[in-house]
């Protein structure tokens, strides 16, 4: 779908209804001009959308959190499922009740950690892998050793191409 210069212009307004102006020169391609529709083509209605849709880029969840997240999704809902079929026993008067009741309870726990384990798998995860930008983050301070030490190893490597380059020049005798 094409977007015209009035159509931009139409969705950073703010009104539901713009008159757009047209050269009366120009002409819809798709609009056939009659002898009668000179005025109405040059200043007619235009109706924007309610809303335009702009897709925010997100970056996508890294492995471990999303399987984390899974887990989790699965382990509230079957924790869900638990509780209510516990609570449906017990109105039935059913032997079942107090069992799924003791299971749901256990449930509840497991569910507790999952949520948890989301959110120390993401923490973990930022701070391994330098998405957290503070200045007293791991990741930053394990960057900035690595850099110096590759810093090092290119010095030392250019020491010692130039050492093996001069080949014992300006000395009087070999060892």
């Amino acid at each position: 779908m094409t977007v015209t210069a009035e159509q931009r212009e139409v969705s950073r307004g703010s009104a539901a209804v713009h008159r757009v102006r047209r050269e009366p020169g120009v002409r819809d391609r798709d609009i056939p001009v009659g002898h009668g529709e000179r005025a109405e083509r040059d200043e007619r209605p235009y109706y924007r959308p309610l809303w335009v849709e702009d897709p925010a880029p997100r970056r996508r969840m890294p492995d471990p959190v999303r399987t984390a997240a899974v887990r989790a999704v699965l382990i509230v809902s079957v924790t869900l499922i638990q509780a209510m079929v516990a609570f449906l026993c017990t109105l039935a008067g059913s032997w079942l009740a107090f069992p799924m009741v003791i299971s749901s309870v256990v449930s509840v726990v497991v569910a507790t950690w999952a949520a948890l384990d989301v959110w120390v798998t993401r923490q973990v995860w930022n701070q391994r892998h330098g998405v957290v930008s503070t200045p007293a983050s791991t990741a930053r301070s394990l960057r900035r050793e690595r850099r110096a030490a590759r810093r090092q190893a290119r010095s030392a490597e250019r020491a010692q191409a130039r050492i093996r380059r001069r080949a014992g020049a300006g000395q009087l005798s070999h060892p």
